[in-house]
C-alpha cells in the first residue's frame, strides 16, 4: 500500500491555470462526477476550493490502478496524479475558473471509499431540511454552504481585526455561572463535585463585562456564544453567538460611533459596499407612530396616517365610539390598490384579524369612483377629509383600522410589511440602518399584574425621567394604569435595525448599588434576593463603577441578512431545529444511571414528571 504522504495533493482543486501547464501535480478530493467517453475516463475532483478534471487514459494505466478508477463513484475521497494541460479546442469550460485546463493522469488511487448520499452534493437540492439537518456533513460539502461558512468566517474577522485596531480587548467570559432566571431560561449544567449545585450556561456576558468595566478594562469585545431555552423561530437557535462590547466613560453616542464604524469596515472588506453614516435614528415612539412596529424596514415608505381627528364626529359609531373610549383610527394607503378585488380585500381582511383586527375598513379611489362599504355612514365630505389627510389619489387604497393606540398601530405595521412584500415594493439590494432610541424602561405584564424589564435590568433611565422613578414610589395609581409613573419612564436603551431585522440591541448601564437596586425593587426584587442572584454585580458596584455602556449584535442574523439568506440555520454549521433538536448527533439524549448517580441527580416518572 502506498503511504499516503507519496500521494498527498501539491495543489488543491480550484487552483490550477494554464500557467501552470506542464507542471507535476497530486490533487486530492472528493469524485464530483465521472463520465466514460471513448475509453477515456473523466472526473471531476472537488474539495472547498474548486473544482479540477482529471482525464484517465487506459492505455497508461495498468490493468489494477484503471479497475481502481472505474471503481470511483460520486463522494469517493480519491488522489490523482499527473500533468497539468490545455483543455483540448473547444473543450475549455468558462464557468470554472479551472477550465481551460485538466490533468492527465498517470496514477489514481482510492483514498475512502463512500456510500451513495442520501441526496445530490449539488448547488440547488430539493432535500427537505430534516435530511440535510441529519446529513449536515453532506449538505456542508455543497457549495452555496461552504460559502456562506466561509463568508461567515471573513466576517467575524472583519470584526475582530477592526475593533482591535480600534483599542478594544478581546476577553473570555466564563461558560458556567450563576443561574439567574430572570427573562429566558437557563440552560442547567449539574456539579458533579458540589452535588445538588448547578451552573448555568450563559444567556450572554452582560454582567461580566460590566464587571470588566469595573476591572479597568474601558473597551472590550467578545465573540460570544450565548444559550438560551426559548421557544425557536426561524431567526432564533438555543445556541447563538454575539458581537458583544462595552466601554467606559461613554454616552450612546459613542457607542453609535464606534458600531457604524464596525458596519461600515465589515459591508467594504465582505460585501464591498459602502454604508453612509451617520446612521438615522428614531425614537421608540416615532417609529411605532410610522411604521407600527420598533424594526421598521426603511426600504419602502408606507407610513401609518392618523385619521382620529378627521373622524372624531363623523357619525359612524364603530369610528366615534372607539375615538371616544381613547382609541384611534389610523390607515396605510397602498399606490395603485384602488382596483383590489373582492378577493384581494377579504385576504387582507383575514391579515388583519389574524393581527387582532376585528376588522379592516378601506375606501378604493378607483377611475369609476370611490368604492367603499362605510361610505354610506361616513358620507362624501368626512371621505374626502379622510382622502386629503393620507393624501390618497386617483387609483389608490386606503385602509383602516380602528382600535386602541398600540394595538392599531400594530395590525397596520403588520399590513405595511405584507403590502410591501406582495407588491414587491421593497427596494433590493439596499441596506437601511436606523437606530432605535428611547425604549420604554418597563412594561407591563397584565396576567402577573407586575412590571418587567422591557430589554434587560441593568438599563439606566433616561436623566430626564429619573425623576419619574422616584415619584413611582409614592404614586397612588395602580401599575396598570399607563399614567402610572413607572410607565412612563424611558431607558437609554438602543436597538440597531437592518432592513427590518433587529440585528444589535444595547444601552447605558447603571453604575451605582443602590439605583440598582431600587430597579430591582420596582421589578419585584427585593434585596435579599436582589443580593442571592446579583450579588456579585451589586458588590462591583460599591468599588467605583465608571459610567459605561455597550451593545451586542447577533453575528447569525447579521451573517444571513448579508448572505441573503432566510433562516439563521443557513448560516450556523452545525444548527439545532426548532424544537431544540440535533438531527445529526442525536442530542439532547438520555444519559445512563452511572451518570445520573454521579451527579446526585434521580428523573421523575409518572405523570408528574
Amino acid at each position: 500500500m502506498i503511504p499516503f504522504s507519496d500521494l498527498k495533493r501539491t495543489h488543491t482543486c480550484g487552483e490550477l491555470r494554464a500557467s501552470h501547464v506542464s507542471a507535476s501535480v497530486r490533487l486530492n478530493g472528493w469524485v464530483d462526477g465521472y463520465r466514460n467517453l471513448g475509453g477515456l475516463l473523466f472526473l471531476d475532483l472537488r474539495d472547498r476550493y474548486g473544482i479540477t478534471q482529471v482525464v484517465i487514459n487506459p492505455e497508461t494505466f495498468d490493468k489494477d490502478m484503471l479497475a481502481e478508477a472505474n471503481s470511483a463513484r460520486h463522494e469517493f475521497v480519491v488522489a490523482a496524479i499527473g500533468e497539468v494541460r490545455h483543455r483540448p479546442e473547444g473543450m475549455i469550460n468558462p464557468k470554472m475558473e479551472t477550465g481551460e485546463i485538466e490533468i492527465n493522469a498517470s496514477a489514481f488511487h482510492i483514498l475512502a471509499e463512500a456510500k451513495t448520499p442520501p441526496f445530490e452534493i449539488v448547488d440547488e437540492t430539493n432535500a427537505g431540511e430534516k435530511l440535510r439537518l441529519e446529513f449536515r456533513y453532506l449538505d456542508l460539502r455543497r457549495k452555496p454552504m461552504q460559502e456562506r461558512i466561509r463568508f461567515r468566517h471573513e466576517a467575524t474577522l472583519a470584526v475582530r481585526n477592526h475593533l482591535s485596531e480600534h483599542g478594544f480587548y478581546e476577553i473570555e467570559t466564563p461558560f458556567m455561572i450563576r443561574s439567574t432566571p430572570e427573562g429566558a431560561r437557563d440552560y442547567v449544567v449539574p456539579s458533579r463535585v458540589n452535588k445538588g449545585k448547578f451552573y448555568a450556561l450563559p444567556q450572554s456576558p452582560q454582567l461580566f463585562k460590566q464587571i470588566l468595566m469595573c476591572s479597568g478594562f474601558d473597551k472590550y469585545f467578545q465573540v460570544a456564544r450565548c444559550l438560551r431555552d426559548e421557544d425557536l423561530r426561524s431567526d432564533r437557535q438555543p445556541e447563538h453567538t454575539q458581537i458583544d462590547l462595552e466601554m467606559s466613560y461613554v454616552t450612546p453616542e459613542d457607542v453609535f460611533s464606534v458600531f457604524e464604524g464596525l458596519m461600515v469596515d465589515l459591508f467594504k472588506k465582505t460585501l464591498n459596499v459602502d454604508l453612509e453614516t451617520p446612521f438615522p435614528s428614531l425614537t421608540y415612539r416615532e417609529a411605532i407612530d410610522r411604521f407600527g412596529i420598533d424594526k421598521p424596514d426603511l426600504r419602502f415608505g408606507m407610513e401609518i396616517v392618523d385619521l382620529t381627528e378627521d373622524v372624531r364626529d363623523c357619525g359612524f359609531k364603530v369610528f366615534t365610539d372607539n375615538v371616544a373610549s381613547g382609541g384611534v383610527v389610523k390607515g396605510i394607503v397602498l399606490k395603485g390598490g384602488g382596483s383590489y378585488s373582492r378577493k384581494q380585500i377579504d385576504n387582507l381582511t383575514g391579515i388583519a384579524k389574524e393581527a387582532g383586527a376585528g376588522g379592516l375598513a378601506y375606501i378604493l379611489r378607483a377611475e369609476a369612483g370611490d368604492k367603499s362599504p362605510i361610505l354610506k355612514f361616513l358620507g362624501e365630505e368626512v371621505k374626502d377629509y379622510l382622502c386629503k389627510t393620507a393624501h390618497v389619489e386617483s387609483g389608490d387604497a386606503l385602509f383602516i383600522i380602528s382600535d386602541q393606540e398600540m394595538k392599531t398601530e400594530g395590525i397596520l405595521g403588520q399590513l405595511r410589511l405584507h403590502l410591501g412584500r406582495e407588491h414587491d415594493l421593497i427596494e433590493k439590494d439596499q441596506w437601511r440602518f436606523l437606530w432605535i432610541t428611547e425604549f420604554p424602561l418597563f412594561e407591563y405584564n397584565e396576567e402577573l399584574n407586575t412590571l418587567q424589564a422591557a430589554h434587560n435590568i441593568v438599563s439606566h433611565p433616561m436623566e430626564d425621567d429619573m425623576g419619574l422613578v422616584e415619584e413611582g414610589f409614592s404614586s397612588t395609581l395602580p401599575i396598570s394604569d399607563m399614567s402610572h409613573p413607572w410607565r412612563r419612564v424611558r431607558a437609554i436603551q438602543y436597538d440597531l435595525v437592518l432592513n427590518g431585522w433587529e440585528i444589535a440591541s444595547g444601552g447605558q448601564r447603571i453604575n451605582r448599588r443602590e439605583f440598582q437596586e431600587k430597579i430591582l425593587d420596582i421589578l419585584g426584587i427585593n434585596k435579599e434576593r436582589a443580593n442571592l442572584m446579583f450579588g456579585f454585580l451589586l458588590r462591583a458596584l460599591e468599588y467605583g463603577a465608571p459610567p459605561h455602556a455597550g451593545i451586542a449584535a447577533g453575528l447569525d442574523r447579521l451573517v444571513a441578512l448579508m448572505t441573503n439568506t432566510d433562516t439563521i440555520r443557513e448560516v450556523i454549521a452545525f444548527p439545532k431545529t426548532t424544537n431544540a433538536l440535533s438531527l445529526m448527533d442525536g442530542s439532547p439524549s438520555e444519559i445512563d444511571q452511572a451518570q445520573l448517580d454521579e451527579l446526585g441527580l434521580q428523573l421523575k416518572e409518572g405523570p408528574e414528571a
